[in-house]
């Protein structure tokens, strides 16, 4: 059996890798979903190899603590050259019981990116793969968003989400209606896991984008919140308003490369759990390790220079294949 929560020992972690990371090609896909806070895109085109390679770095020095951590670390197919990136398999692929499903991305540049992770699950001989194909019309996105966060970028003429709209708490699945996923999307992902999870959803809380910047499952009935998004614990779905919550300190800003940021300081939420006494936290974000070692939970302190620029922490670039499911 795969993965079926955030904070069980882990097994097996999927790591991203920065190399061939590009702007795509600017569509309304990339205006609504990623840039929807008028920002302008970059120049279409390979990042910076500043940020390709330290972000490299980081991920080798990520790695050889998850290795001395027991932890076994699959890699995205070399071969594949993405069209956007395979930095953060976190968006592509949604692990649950015996289950992988690529999601149907709301980026059309990522409509292809499962294909660097297809062949790591093929060790698994109970596993069913399989892959939602939509066809993201200009229909599938409201143009109002740009520059006003009250409105979505995703209409429900499809279904359409990222998987790192989800967290798994074993039976419960929670989903953030958001830029990346629409109501539709909950929808079908009900219907993928059919009556091994129940999927609750998350709305009006944050819609730049995904919920992993938002929540963190430390362990059973402990989150952490992030108070800019989460004012108040009502705003949880029901089974989640009786959790304890570690309500996050303000987050260092690390900054981000000069013209790309895809990301706020708040990625300091987007924390890997190694088990229920071990997470990975950015280095700088000390105030956080003091909060949560205040709950009995050490703090890997580790860095990720262009988090920010790239769109993603540790949650994001990784996927929890593997943990030990109680």
């Amino acid at each position: 059996m795969l993965s079926r929560n955030e904070y069980s020992q882990l097994k097996t972690v999927i790591v991203g890798d920065a190399t061939g990371a590009k702007i795509p090609k600017h569509d309304i896909s990339l205006r609504c979903v990623n840039y929807a806070d008028n920002g302008t895109p970059p120049e279409q085109g390979l990042y910076p190899q500043q940020i390709i390679d330290e972000a490299n770095e980081d991920i080798d020095k990520f790695i050889q603590f998850l290795i001395k951590e027991n932890v076994n670390v699959l890699r995205p197919d070399v071969e594949h050259d993405p069209v956007y990136y395979k930095f953060c398999p976190r968006d592509t692929v949604f692990v649950h019981d015996n289950n992988v499903l690529y999601t149907p991305m709301s980026l059309r540049a990522r409509a292809d990116e499962h294909t660097a992770y297809r062949k790591l699950f093929d060790r698994y001989e109970s596993v069913q793969q399989e892959t939602v194909n939509i066809t993201r019309e200009d229909s599938l996105y409201n143009t109002a968003c740009v520059g006003n966060p009250n409105v979505l970028a995703l209409n429900e003429t499809e279904p359409c989400f990222d998987a790192a709209n989800i967290l798994k708490d074993n039976d419960d699945l929670y989903y953030l209606v958001s830029n990346s996923g629409n109501l539709r999307g909950a929808e079908m992902l009900q219907h993928f896991v059919g009556d091994t999870a129940k999927v609750h959803t998350i709305e009006d809380v944050y819609s730049y984008m995904h919920l992993d910047s938002t929540i963190a499952f430390l362990r059973e009935g402990l989150l952490l919140a992030n108070p800019s998004r989460i004012k108040d614990r009502t705003q949880l779905p029901e089974k989640l308003q009786n959790w304890d919550i570690v309500w996050a300190p303000e987050p260092v800003d690390i900054g981000h490369y000069p013209g790309f940021n895809n990301s706020s300081p708040w990625l300091s939420v987007n924390l890997l759990s190694i088990n229920e006494r071990l997470v990975v936290v950015e280095e700088h974000q000390h105030n956080l390790r003091i909060e949560l070692e205040k709950h009995n939970i050490d703090c890997a302190m580790l860095p990720m220079r262009q988090a920010r620029t790239l769109g993603g922490c540790f949650h994001c670039i990784t996927v929890d294949v593997e943990r030990e499911n109680v």
